[in-house]
């Protein structure tokens, strides 16, 4: 099938790379409110990006799509949307909603000017979500393991993956036939749970949706434009070398996969509360 991939970037010339290979959305990301406070002590991404940076790469896009995290609901939300739509977003993206009057403030405000995405973040989200769903108007949502699992007071974000948290909610908004994804993945042979496990999940659990994690192509790290596009072109054709695969296991091969996910997250949070 081929997941959707995201890649985080308000670099014009990285986001000219990202869709040459085939990236499907390329992402800014205005969220700062609370993230600090969240994800201070994780090693996660926490990007100062702007809606001048949507402005500066919308016209670069002809195969990609402009995706938009926007701030969680607050004072000044329907400005920054009006703002992010009048940019070129094609789809704005709001994190850490944890009611149904969250969602339908959000619904209200973009007004089917473009499409949404929900970024469910919160054990909050996950016990309204039925509810959620059952207003309609969502276009897509994405299971975001980073914060769904401080949330839950985890150690490791994969738990929920290896717990049957990430299981769970697919199952339920599959129900509403929304198109839905989770979590980040790294370049092939890379991460705690190397990204071949996480990435045969996605298949089995009918995700369609991945971002690219900042291990994939840590744009930072590279001096010139050309190596950039190197590291792209490269884990871009591993990557779908390796989907091209996918299409023949069989669910046995998922099954005994999904439980090597389980005794390698095991394992990890085992060695975390160790080191505690």
């Amino acid at each position: 099938m081929g997941l959707k991939l995201m890649y985080i970037t308000n670099n014009p010339q990285v986001a000219v790379i990202a869709q040459k290979y085939g990236v499907d959305r390329v992402w800014v990301d205005l969220e700062t409110l609370g993230k600090e406070e969240r994800q201070g002590h994780i090693d996660s991404v926490k990007s100062h990006h702007s809606i001048e940076d949507i402005e500066k790469i919308v016209p670069f896009l002809n195969k990609s799509e402009m995706l938009v995290r926007v701030n969680p609901l607050n004072a000044g939300s329907e400005k920054e949307i009006n703002a992010v739509i009048a940019a070129g977003a094609d789809l704005i993206m709001l994190p850490m909603w944890k009611s149904v009057e969250d969602v339908q403030k959000f619904l209200d405000i973009v007004n089917k000017r473009c499409k949404t995405v929900l970024l469910l973040e919160t054990k909050e989200a996950v016990e309204c979500l039925d509810a959620v769903l059952a207003l309609g108007g969502i276009d897509e949502i994405h299971i975001g393991l980073n914060d769904l699992h401080l949330s839950y007071k985890l150690d490791f974000m994969f738990e929920l993956l290896a717990n049957g948290t990430v299981e769970s909610i697919c199952k339920r908004i599959s129900k509403s036939q929304i198109p839905y994804g989770f979590g980040g993945i790294a370049r092939l042979g890379c991460g705690e749970l190397p990204a071949e496990k996480i990435i045969q999940e996605h298949y089995r659990l009918g995700s369609t949706r991945a971002i690219l994690s900042r291990s994939f192509c840590n744009a930072q790290q590279y001096s010139t434009i050309e190596e950039i596009d190197d590291v792209f072109a490269q884990n871009m054709k591993m990557l779908r070398d390796y989907e091209m695969q996918l299409d023949k296991q069989s669910q046995e091969d998922f099954e005994r996969n999904r439980q090597s996910v389980v005794k390698i997250v095991r394992r990890i949070t085992e060695m975390k509360a160790g080191a505690k």
